[in-house]
């Protein structure tokens, strides 16, 4: 069979949840606080995967404005009962201190691209619920991690084991009584459980050691019969991790869920899919955040399930389809352009202004997209809101990093006329409120009402900065002037996921890429400088547009296009 390079969904594709239909395979990852909400994906070869849903797109699924970073949508769980498609998920309105306030819900659809049900709430005793649909009895069982905030947990960790409850879907709610069924081992922060049945012995698999280099994934079984348990630990307890590995080239390895795939001789094979990061300078940083891999695997004699080649993930893995060479075009070196001329139909979301833009691109909380962009004669309109570092309103639209080496580039029209610097647009590198680039358009007030007749160029950059007691202090660089009219060509490079400069042009440049600033360290818009050194920020870097107008008008700026290109990288490499 030939072989397919991790990971197989690069760039932010954290906490994979895969699920078989018949011929089809579908895996779906958390998005956090960008909407809409959760990724859907779908392929028939395991090699080649295209986006079909974002199934949480409206207000009444889902209304993230007020989370913090990093909150939101956590690990969904996709599954099928034999007639519907089940999603389970998590809107986590708070992650920092003792609390958790983590909601649970649940939808379900006829199929995959929907259409989604209004949420059922489940609870709020934890995060990572999942469900799992009993072949046997038809039952269904809810599961998710227990936090317990005066931290008595298991192992002295809030994390105090798995809960499971039965969930009753004609009354639309959890029933009988609730269990701890496991409480993991002495990696500690035992969560994500997904359970499987397999001649007749129930399998919960779970993550443990957190979400940072010692990520693994861990298995237990409960022979008895009853899904209650007791549940018994795998004899390796850890059937995923690079956690003893540190020179592995897929790093952060964890929270696994597993299928059976059929093989090319007739027979069926378990594969995994986990999440996993690829770090890069000295410190450590995974710039493109946490991304999806898979692992083949094999049942034992002795009824376990181990990695092939494990416990450390792979960076090539046989898998039955190979990957098209479109797709490799697309996944390495393929410049995406970007017109905004309307005729996009993204079926994967609805609502007229969400569906008109290309579907690689999202925005941040909030289920009115109208209010932040619309598509309008061939241009992405963006009206000015907060600033980037609102976690209510703020007018962003981008799209994933998904290569450590890249371009991008767009263009602000000439009729972007800011009065003062309370108004400003551009181009951005994007993680959190503590780690972004911004190189904004901008006006000065003195300017303006004396009629001078000129703009700014700023470049505001997030220095990193960690919850405790220093203050968040964007930096600014000179501003340079630019005339008070024309369009402004806005471009950034990134090298190695490490080196950022940005570049601008503009009639008097004769439109030719000009370098401004100096060149940042780019690898800080990453997981380990999100506000958290470690266990707390989980997206990913993004790169797109944005438009603030503090003054409340709503100020528009019009963008024409949007170019991505990737840079060859070793990192990046296709050949085996």
């Amino acid at each position: 069979m030939p072989l397919v390079r991790n990971p197989i969904l690069p760039g932010f594709h954290a906490d994979p949840s895969f699920l078989r239909v018949g011929n089809d395979y579908y895996i779906a990852t958390s998005t956090f606080e960008w909407f809409p909400g959760v990724q859907i994906y779908h392929s028939t070869d395991l090699a080649n995967w295209s986006l079909v849903s974002r199934p949480l797109s409206r207000a009444a699924q889902l209304d993230m404005r007020g989370n913090p970073d990093s909150c939101g949508v956590w690990a969904p769980c996709l599954s099928h009962d034999g007639s519907d498609f089940w999603l389970i998920y998590s809107d986590v309105k708070r992650k920092d201190g003792s609390f958790k306030d983590s909601l649970n819900y649940i939808v379900h659809a006829p199929s995959v691209t929907g259409p989604w049900s209004d949420p059922v709430f489940a609870n709020s005793s934890g995060f990572d619920p999942s469900l799992f649909h009993d072949p046997d009895s038809g039952r269904k069982y809810f599961t998710n991690m227990l936090w317990d905030h005066r931290r008595r947990g298991d192992l002295g960790t809030p994390f105090s084991g798995i809960m499971m409850q039965e969930f009753d879907p004609k009354q639309g709610r959890l029933v009988g009584p609730r269990k701890n069924i496991y409480k993991g081992t002495n990696l500690k922060l035992v969560e994500g459980p997904h359970i499987y049945k397999r001649n007749g012995i129930y399998y919960l698999m779970t993550a443990e050691g957190g979400t940072g280099y010692d990520h693994a994934v861990t298995l237990a079984r409960s022979t008895s019969g009853d899904i209650w348990g007791p549940y018994e630990t795998h004899p390796e307890k850890h059937i995923l991790t690079s956690k003893d590995h540190p020179l592995a080239a897929l790093q952060r390895a964890g929270h696994g869920s597993i299928v059976d795939v059929d093989q090319p001789d007739g027979t069926t094979k378990p594969y995994l899919v986990h999440l996993c990061g690829r770090p890069v300078t000295q410190k450590r940083r995974c710039v493109l955040g946490r991304e999806t891999g898979i692992q083949a695997a094999t049942w034992r004699d002795d009824g376990w399930l181990y990695v092939d080649n494990g416990p450390v993930p792979s960076l090539f893995v046989n898998i039955p389809g190979t990957r098209d060479d479109d797709v490799k075009t697309a996944y390495y070196w393929k410049e995406k352009r970007y017109i905004f001329d309307g005729k996009v139909d993204n079926s994967a979301v609805v609502g007229t202004a969400a569906r008109q833009l290309p579907a690689d691109f999202q925005w941040l909380r909030t289920p009115e997209p109208e209010r932040i962009f619309s598509v309008r004669d061939n241009k992405l309109v963006l009206y000015g809101r907060q600033t980037i570092g609102s976690w209510f309103e703020q007018a962003l639209v981008a799209r994933r990093q998904q290569h450590f080496s890249f371009d991008a580039e767009t263009v602000l029209t000439g009729d972007y006329q800011p009065e003062d610097e309370r108004q400003f647009a551009g181009l951005t590198l994007y993680y959190s409120r503590y780690n972004f680039f911004y190189l904004v358009v901008s006006g000065d007030e003195a300017s303006y009402a004396s009629n001078k007749g000129y703009r700014e160029l700023i470049i505001m950059s997030s220095e990193m900065s960690y919850p405790d007691g220093n203050l968040e202090r964007p930096a600014l660089n000179a501003p340079v002037r630019l005339p008070a009219r024309g369009d402004v060509r806005l471009a950034l490079t990134v090298r190695g996921g490490s080196e950022l400069q940005f570049w601008y042009a503009t009639a008097e440049t004769n439109n030719e890429l000009t370098k401004v600033g100096p060149v940042y360290d780019a690898s800080i818009v990453s997981d380990e400088c999100g506000g958290h050194q470690e266990h707390g920020s989980f997206t990913g870097a993004f790169v797109g547009v944005a438009a603030s107008d503090l003054n409340g008008t709503a100020m528009p700026a019009r963008f024409t296009e949007f170019v991505y290109r990737p840079m060859q990288d070793p990192r990046d490499r296709y050949e085996v």
